[in-house]
């Protein structure tokens, strides 16, 4: 198996279990009365305790060794806060402000901002096809979050604003590691990222102050959300994007939105109307586009 292929599927299956594990936060906001504070601290500080633990056993100075250069350790903690803990949030944010559908689509704007980000490191305007892919995303959000109407909002305004958000975050982890990642292994990063994540919104949210205590269907969503949503979608996917780049990546993970579309409209009842399809096709071409290779 080639590179390009094993990178594609990686990265588009990590895209569907994201797809599964946001479908289940929605099952918990809308059916379990679970709370984005809540949830968030526990799933990440679980997810990082696992993975922490499996490398620990495995090689125990490797886990420990990102941390004992100041560059690495600077790095790390970029990268498991501002990048992954922060989209967590804001991606569950946005999925108990919406629905798992326009938490995934949202989140997808994300290599918009990789594109932004590359002209201003490469010290060029975007090309022709880069501005149309811009305009596309432009467009599709606009049809995902006014259904097509010029004088209300379908998504309330702070869905939309903590999809933007989880999408920059989405820029960060995507392309802030990649010298981490030439010297450790893409899970056991994501081990440390999650933990530092658990323990910061631990203390933020005090979640053992909520008076909230799950049920068996809401013990099993959090079990389901943290191996498929934190351990498993997030080591396939960043173990993919080093193969095939993070733009073509972005391109396979659009398995998430459609895989969480398809579940939350068929299973939890989520509304998806022609403007929603029209804002997926955008945004899909937009991908498709940026994957392109430049002439």
């Amino acid at each position: 198996m080639t590179d390009s292929v094993k990178g594609a599927l990686l990265t588009m299956f990590g895209g569907m279990c994201w797809g599964v594990s946001g479908c289940v936060g929605q099952y918990l906001f809308t059916r379990q009365g679970m709370d984005s504070t809540w949830l968030v601290p526990i799933r990440l500080f679980l997810a990082g305790v696992i993975l922490c633990i499996y490398y620990g056993v495995r090689n125990w100075r490797q886990l420990v060794n990102p941390w004992r250069s100041w560059r690495n350790a600077r790095d790390l903690v970029i990268y498991g806060l501002a990048g992954v803990s922060f989209c967590q949030f804001t991606y569950f944010l946005t999925i108990q402000l919406s629905s798992a559908g326009v938490g995934t689509i949202l989140q997808d704007l994300s290599p918009v901002l990789i594109l932004l980000v590359v002209c201003i490191q490469q010290r060029r305007g975007p090309r022709v096809f880069e501005i149309f892919s811009i305009v596309l995303a432009l467009v599709g959000v606009f049809l995902i979050t006014t259904h097509g109407s010029l004088t209300g909002l379908a998504v309330s305004p702070a869905a939309l604003v903590s999809g933007i958000v989880s999408a920059c975050c989405v820029a960060i982890y995507t392309m802030w590691p990649k010298k981490l990642q030439e010297q450790y292994p893409t899970p056991m990063l994501q081990g440390w990222a999650f933990l530092m994540g658990g323990i910061m919104f631990s203390l933020i949210f005090r979640p053992w102050q909520i008076d909230y205590v799950p049920t068996a269907m809401g013990a099993f969503g959090i079990f389901t959300v943290v191996v498929l949503g934190n351990v498993l979608a997030f080591s396939l996917y960043m173990s993919g994007v080093p193969l095939i780049g993070p733009q073509k990546a972005s391109l396979y993970s659009f398995a998430e939105p459609v895989t969480a579309a398809i579940i939350s409209t068929l299973v939890l009842g989520s509304s998806f109307t022609l403007w929603d399809a029209l804002g997926f096709g955008c945004i899909f071409l937009m991908l498709v586009l940026l994957s392109l290779p430049a002439k």
